[in-house]
């Protein structure tokens, strides 16, 4: 007789991200290494910037053509604007998680089990995020989930750690892992580290005001050389044509990727990370 053996249960539940893009790792959960844009993602990000690339090339050859030939390059900017998004969900999810450390150690303290806080933790953070579908609470709900069907606790945070790709999130399930192991004070581990975790955050958020005035000053620099070029073609067209043909192509083009190298150096230089 053959007997018919049933395939293994996958965790196959399709996830959204902010506007709708299916996002899902090789095992069917959400995995935050990437953002898959949606189409209307991907149509309003193409139309932004063939746009933008499109008068950028009329603004410096003053030919269709060759804007035409530039807005192509759009293309690329859906790479960008994936890692853009991705980074922005990292930090949504970071903050989300430091709420559920503090909701998981009150629930320890009370004396619940590892499990029941777990549990326990998830409608104290619907009341923090009503209305939407908090990332923190989808995961902590398959968390649950797996631990259900009798997966350890360690092995389902240690994969929620690994799909994040949030060095916070890793550390601390390898924190609960050792706990769990040699016996420590869970409750007390809870709570420094929750502590560690607000007061980055909040060091990065300090970081990010003292600097909101430098990244409105090099965003402002970064436009003013448009501007400039836009007005003297509009006040004094004849004092342009020279940059419009044969040599001073070249000049515009070189003058073209030194804005584009400032523009990227200074990102660089804002991005300061704890």
């Amino acid at each position: 007789m053959n007997i018919k053996r049933s395939k293994p249960r996958r965790w196959n539940k399709l996830v959204f991200g902010p506007s709708g893009a299916a996002i899902k790792s090789q095992d069917g959960l959400q995995s935050y290494h990437n953002y898959d844009l949606s189409r209307v993602e991907v149509l309003v990000c193409l139309a932004v910037s063939s746009g933008f690339l499109f008068a950028v090339g009329l603004l410096f050859y003053g030919s269709f053509g060759i804007a035409l030939i530039l807005s192509l390059g759009a293309v690329f900017s859906l790479k960008y604007r994936k890692i853009q998004l991705a980074a922005k969900r990292k930090e949504e999810l970071k903050r989300q998680f430091k709420q559920a450390l503090y909701a998981l150690s009150t629930a320890l303290g009370a004396g619940r089990s590892v499990e029941s806080a777990f549990r326990e933790c998830i409608p104290d953070l619907q009341l923090l995020y009503p209305g939407h579908e908090a990332m923190i609470i989808r995961e902590l709900e398959i968390v649950n989930r797996r631990v259900a069907i009798g997966e350890p606790m360690e092995s389902a945070l240690r994969d929620f750690g690994n799909r994040t790709d949030i060095p916070d999130i890793i550390q601390f399930a390898e924190v609960f892992a050792t706990c769990k192991r040699t016996g420590g004070d869970l409750v007390e581990v809870l709570r420094k580290t929750s502590n560690m975790i607000g007061e980055k955050l909040e060091m990065e958020q300090d970081i990010a005001v003292l600097i909101a005035q430098k990244r409105f000053e090099a965003k402002a620099l970064s436009f003013i050389p448009f501007g400039i070029i836009a007005f003297l073609a509009w006040s004094s067209p004849d004092y342009m044509t020279p940059l419009y043909e044969g040599f001073g192509r070249i000049v515009m083009t070189f003058a073209l990727l030194l804005l584009a190298l400032c523009f990227i150096l200074s990102r660089k230089i804002m991005n300061i990370r704890i």
